[in-house]
């Protein structure tokens, strides 16, 4: 602990997405509405997906991003490695929310080491939290043209909801060997089997928060959380029409038709939607702001959200951009006899932040 108060994480740590080695871990998802992990295993021409899965926590375990029922959450994650007969016990997880701060910061051109002592030194200038109570990572993004500066992605989050996690897991019987954030995790994904050479703008649609993180010229330039998500509309339509929340969710995905509660279901869409392509038109008019000639080319949409009836054409509509639902094992060996190709499809795009993790390496 350095006298202002900083300390990077050793182990686990925040760590932005540039370097694969062979061991991998086990990528491990907690959102606000379920678990998802995710075993990958390296080969010489990429990922072999080894088991996946998915389970539903009780009401109310997370809160923004924060563990609020660690010993149910615990318990499900249990019984989810058991049920999958996973054996490896390094995990990598991610975080997002009030508790994570990712800001991209321009500096003089510095060596490592004095970066270090510069972050060190001036951390508080750049976050809004007391810096005795964060962890801090940061990474030279090695993209600034000029070479009298850098730029830098720092990243900071609050201790006391990262040690919640990390204590949870190992509780848990597990080994949590990368704390990732949301943003971060998802980019991981989509470079293993697209790379990152195109601009595009990646948003995973969860339960109760959007992540979206615009990919340029093999940079993540622009990262932000919103507190917007599928759930919301699961819970409109479910008051809107007196129903269960099982079958409004089957009228979000299109598993059930809705007859004649066509119109006013697609109003409500409508509604909703628009706050989330509002989001989404907004990190992009921020991004081109700062970079006019570097289009984007294209949206991935991801998480339970992406699955909703209608969503991929109502973005295409509205940004003007084409849109396509990611599926983060395109390029993955996968054997059929162990996972059902169906199922594989259909959970596929909200496993996207577990995939992601997934080819995080284990630290020897």
């Amino acid at each position: 602990m350095g006298k202002s108060g900083f300390e990077k994480l050793k182990l686990p740590s925040l760590q932005l997405p540039f370097l694969k080695r062979q061991t991998l871990s086990i990528g491990l998802d907690i959102g606000s509405h379920a678990v998802k992990i995710c075993e990958m295993a390296a080969t010489g021409t990429g990922y072999k997906l080894v088991a996946l899965g998915s389970a539903l926590l009780p009401p109310d375990s997370l809160e923004d991003g924060a563990l609020q029922n660690p010993e149910a959450v615990g318990k499900v994650i249990t019984s989810l490695v058991n049920n999958l007969k996973i054996k490896n016990k390094k995990v990598a997880i991610s975080i997002s929310g009030y508790s994570v701060i990712v800001k991209k910061i321009n500096l003089a051109a510095m060596s490592e080491e004095a970066l270090g002592k510069h972050i060190e030194s001036e951390a508080e200038q750049y976050i809004p939290f007391d810096i005795e109570d964060v962890y801090l990572d940061f990474q030279n993004l090695k993209t600034n043209a000029d070479d009298d500066r850098m730029d830098v992605m720092l990243v900071a989050a609050k201790r006391e909801v990262v040690d919640g996690y990390l204590n949870m897991l190992r509780a848990a019987g597990l080994q949590p060997v990368v704390v990732d954030v949301d943003a971060f995790a998802l980019e991981n994904a989509f470079e293993a089997n697209f790379g990152l050479e195109d601009n595009v703008a990646l948003v995973d649609i969860g339960a109760s928060k959007m992540n979206i993180n615009i990919i340029s010229q093999g940079s993540s330039i622009l990262a932000r959380d919103v507190v917007l998500g599928s759930r919301q509309l699961t819970e409109q339509i479910q008051n809107l029409f007196g129903i269960s929340f099982a079958e409004a969710e089957g009228l979000k995905t299109g598993e059930f038709a809705p007859k004649e509660k066509q119109q006013e279901l697609e109003t409500l869409f409508t509604n909703t939607c628009s706050q989330w392509v509002t989001e989404v038109k907004r990190a992009i008019d921020f991004y081109y702001s700062n970079n006019p000639d570097e289009t984007i080319s294209k949206i991935i949409l991801s998480g339970g959200g992406a699955k909703i009836q209608g969503l991929l054409e109502f973005f295409e509509k509205e940004t003007d951009i084409a849109v396509e639902i990611f599926n983060p094992f395109k390029q993955a060996a996968v054997d059929d006899r162990t996972i059902d190709p169906s199922y594989l499809k259909s959970i596929a795009p909200e496993m996207a932040l577990a995939a992601g993790l997934a080819t995080r390496p284990v630290e020897v």
